[in-house]
């Protein structure tokens, strides 16, 4: 059985992964840039700040986070527990 992804708005992310130490750099048209420093290496995510994304919008963000953030602290925030 697939994962099952919340529903989240572009909102919910960046405030999320606001709690992770990035910030807002910039904004171009709906999308916004985060970036935090982690021992010298910058890290980058765009995240479109729509009412609600879509399934495959969520599946590409938390995969491009998982490189900064483990998948064990993502896990909670983007999909629903199985019990």
């Amino acid at each position: 059985m697939s994962p099952k992804y919340k529903v989240l708005s572009g909102s919910d992310i960046i405030k999320l992964f606001q709690k992770f130490g990035f910030e807002i750099v910039s904004q171009k048209g709906s999308h916004v840039k985060l970036k935090r420093l982690i021992k010298g290496q910058k890290q980058v995510l765009v995240i479109p700040n729509h009412r609600e994304l879509d399934i495959g919008t969520l599946k590409s963000i938390y995969r491009q986070a998982s490189v900064y953030i483990s998948e064990e602290l993502l896990t909670d925030h983007f999909l629903y527990s199985d019990t």
